[in-house]
């Protein structure tokens, strides 16, 4: 029988008693993956619906071939084939970009511009001098408009480099402030820009390294009444979201404006980066037809991310961005470029265009914008879900009892190095079904998080196994922190 390799990602590696690969023999991918969910059954939820299918927010590789373009589960495998599980993690002017003359098929817009200064022609001289840039491509960055969707991780440094570069007019989506957490890989921000709003910052920094742009803020919320007017006025979208609403969102939105989407996504020491774009490849829902569960994949908040990580990706990002405007290379289009910074290592899988994708195929179904947080199922509170809260206020007011509430912390275990509460249970949410022995239903249950929304998740699971007395911290550790112990950090 053939040997296989399966190669697991870092999301799912807890579930894989932490291995990067697995070695089994198998004659198909399918029999390849049903036999590693029967080694480790902690993948099982993860990887196949209840009646054993693939689910559909999990993509799967044989060597750099989406199964899906071939036999898909029945797809054979020979000896030293490589299966790759490719999860989804989780970041109108006259502007349209102009097909170029280029033999490469890239997009340099050839109207007469004024000359550039003294100045500019220093700043760019490493530009000019590349026959592939030169004063032509300059020329066209200089035109360019460009929305960044999201300043953090991978915002900041693709500002960064399109804003050096010279990229005429930068758009910058977010509303949030700075904090210090942000600035172990946030580079856009300093200690002195905490507690400032994210796009006043970014302004003043780009700004700064650029005068000659253009910075373009958009402080409210992108969702699906405003998505398409804020779109519309840019030729590339460069994706640095760490949501699947609202990466959704864009990748929907750049397909019915016809523009294109410059992905990137980043989990701990891995990060994918690719160019959408529906008018001559895939789009995000070819990939990923649909979000997973709330409660599968963490956030970079909750799972970590080594700091250097969105450098690269964003990086990685802007160079696309600016490939598209200038017109040299060849994009990312029906490309995912795979990054492991844990073995410095790049992978490369080819994308195919489904022709049966709801949005950008032929047999299209929705031609429009839809409620996106209900879509990938994060619409509703905790209250309105009917899983019980309590506040942090009034957990203290509970603890002073003489019958006090058991505390349980949901976190994983390298939280706990950062912040905890004295005496509660540490279990970790994916681990709680097999431990709930561990609880004795006599008793009111308080399971808490970093900022309530794993613990309500787990509240839930709780709910569902009979127990009665049982509720979520509302807020998480961190609203404690804030809140009542001061003494604690938040992260």
């Amino acid at each position: 029988m053939p040997q296989t390799t399966v190669k697991i990602p870092t999301p799912l590696r807890s579930f894989a008693d932490g291995k990067a690969e697995v070695a089994l023999d198998a004659e198909t991918v399918g029999a390849a993956i049903r036999r590693l969910t029967d080694d480790h059954p902690g993948l099982r939820r993860h990887l196949l619906t209840g009646d054993g299918a693939l689910r559909s927010f999990v993509s799967v590789y044989l060597n750099d071939r989406d199964i899906r373009t071939l036999q898909r589960d029945a797809t054979p495998v020979a000896d030293g084939d490589v299966v790759s599980i490719v999860p989804a993690i989780a970041g109108g002017t006259s502007g349209e970009l102009r097909a170029s003359s280029s033999s490469r098929g890239g997009t340099i817009a050839l109207a007469p511009e004024r000359p550039f200064t003294q100045d500019e022609l220093r700043r760019y001289s490493r530009h000019l001098l590349l026959p592939e840039v030169g004063v032509t491509g300059q020329h066209a960055l200089r035109r360019a408009k460009v929305l960044l969707v999201g300043t953090g991780g991978l915002g900041a440094p693709a500002a960064l480099y399109l804003a050096a570069a010279g990229v005429g007019t930068i758009g910058l989506v977010d509303f949030d402030a700075v904090e210090l957490s942000n600035l172990q890989r946030q580079v856009l921000y300093s200690t002195a820009d905490v507690g400032r709003p994210k796009l006043d910052a970014a302004r003043a920094r780009l700004e700064g390294l650029n005068p000659t742009i253009e910075i373009v803020p958009h402080g409210a919320h992108l969702d699906a009444s405003n998505a398409l007017d804020v779109l519309k006025g840019y030729d590339v979208v460069v994706d640095g979201t760490d949501n699947f609403p609202t990466r959704y969102l864009v990748n929907d939105a750049c397909v019915l404006l016809g523009k294109p989407n410059v992905y990137g996504s980043i989990y701990r020491f891995e990060g994918q980066v690719s160019v959408f774009d529906a008018r001559r490849g895939p789009c995000y829902r070819c990939l990923y037809p649909e979000p997973p569960p709330a409660d599968l994949v963490p956030s970079c908040a909750e799972a970590g991310v080594l700091g250097v990580l969105p450098g690269v990706v964003g990086a990685l990002q802007a160079t696309e961005a600016i490939k598209l405007i200038v017109g040299v290379g060849e994009p990312l289009v029906g490309r995912l470029l795979l990054y492991d910074a844990s073995s410095m290592s790049f992978r490369q899988l080819h994308l195919e265009k489904n022709p049966g994708c709801v949005l950008c195929s032929p047999k299209a179904t929705q031609h429009g914008l839809i409620d996106y947080p209900a879509f990938c199922g994060v619409a509703n509170s905790a209250p309105a879900l009917g899983i019980p809260e309590v506040t942090p206020e009034e957990l203290h007011d509970e603890l002073a009892r003489p019958d006090p509430p058991l505390l349980v912390d949901v976190r994983e275990p390298e939280e706990l190095e950062i912040s905890h509460l004295e005496g509660a249970l540490a279990i970790p949410k994916g681990e709680l079904p097999e431990r709930v022995d561990e609880l004795t239903r006599a008793r009111s249950v308080v399971l808490f998080c970093r900022s309530g929304g794993r613990s309500a998740d787990a509240t839930k699971t709780l709910l569902d196994l009979g127990f009665q007395n049982v509720r979520s911290l509302k807020g998480g550790i961190n609203a404690w922190a804030e809140r009542v112990d001061r003494s604690l950090p938040t992260y």
